[in-house]
């Protein structure tokens, strides 16, 4: 650890710390990060692909799970695999370039996903509160429009933080608490008075997490009383199968945000160690278990997964 203060200079980056100070849990985190890191490629590339390929998929439900599948690829792809080069090395260095597109990124991809859950809610009360008028009210246009609100608005939170994140000086400071650059571990870093800056992140918060949190509850208290009214117990059944996936992704992404709120400023090493660990949790973790959590509780993701199988299947045979 004493040989970063002199190995790296401040003004060309960043040392990402990660769990160098736990250097056996390290290896094992190399091994289990691999793993987790290739399922959630797998994973969601396939959501991606069948969402693509099978036309019983072309639905506004495939529409919004292909773009929470895509973001999830690029919100991993933008952390994990610098904390894997990061682990290997002894220098755990990022650029300075590199520490400010990695949080933009990684901002970015996580503010949409907030807005994004929120979209996928209003579907599934659309569906569920008026399913005579779904394919009339949720049309392709509307789709397209609401997905790319999710971004535009996730990607202009993102930029308003980046901005006003590197704007502070750091003053010789240069060792990140944290296996990626995010806004709390950099604001620690800075030495000058960061209250504007706590001021705007958590309104940021209320404008990113709390208002699609509301707009969810609000969704799924319409559900719950539009499936009590359903006379028939298979028909409560299925409704609440069409929401259970998407509820139990809400459950994981959020309570491990707001858990990770707990850790902003950690001042012990349990502290930092669940800081870290909570932020790998909903950075990789929740990612991979998206896709897992879609295509074992749905009938057409699993059988258009075994449609596809068995025509490779049948290919391979032919030929």
């Amino acid at each position: 650890m004493a040989s970063f203060n002199n190995t790296f200079p401040h003004l060309n980056g960043f040392v990402l710390l990660g769990f160098s100070e736990w250097p056996t849990l390290e290896m094992v985190l190399f091994v289990a990060v691999s793993t987790f890191y290739i399922m959630t490629l797998l994973g969601n590339s396939a959501i991606i692909f069948l969402s693509r390929l099978e036309p019983r998929l072309h639905t506004p439900m495939y529409f919004f799970l292909a773009n929470l599948s895509f973001l999830d690829l690029c919100y991993t792809t933008s952390t994990v695999p610098q904390m894997l080069v990061n682990i290997q090395s002894r220098l755990r260095n990022i650029s300075y370039t590199g520490c400010i597109a990695q949080l933009f990124i990684f901002l970015g991809l996580g503010s949409t996903e907030c807005v994004l859950l929120s979209v996928m809610a209003f579907d599934r009360y659309v569906a569920i509160c008026q399913p005579l008028h779904y394919t009339v009210i949720m049309h392709s246009r509307l789709c397209r429009q609401m997905a790319a609100v999710a971004w535009v608005t996730g990607f202009s939170n993102s930029l308003v933080q980046t901005v006003l994140t590197f704007s502070l000086p750091h003053c010789g400071q240069y060792r990140v608490e944290n296996f990626f650059c995010e806004v709390p571990a950099m604001l620690q870093l800075s030495c000058a008075d960061t209250w504007i800056n706590e001021v705007e992140m958590y309104a940021a918060v209320v404008i990113i997490k709390v208002i699609p949190v509301g707009l969810i509850l609000f969704s799924y208290i319409n559900i719950v009383r539009a499936v009590v009214r359903i006379q028939s117990s298979e028909g409560r059944k299925k409704a609440f199968n069409t929401c259970g996936s998407h509820l139990l992704v809400v459950l994981m992404f959020y309570g491990s945000a707001i858990s990770g709120y707990a850790y902003m400023a950690p001042k012990s090493n349990s502290a930092k160690l669940k800081g870290k660990l909570l932020a790998l949790f909903y950075g990789l973790v929740t990612p991979m278990l998206n896709p897992l959590i879609y295509t074992l509780r749905n009938r057409d993701v699993k059988g258009a997964l075994k449609k596809l199988l068995g025509r490779e299947e049948k290919g391979w045979r032919m030929a």
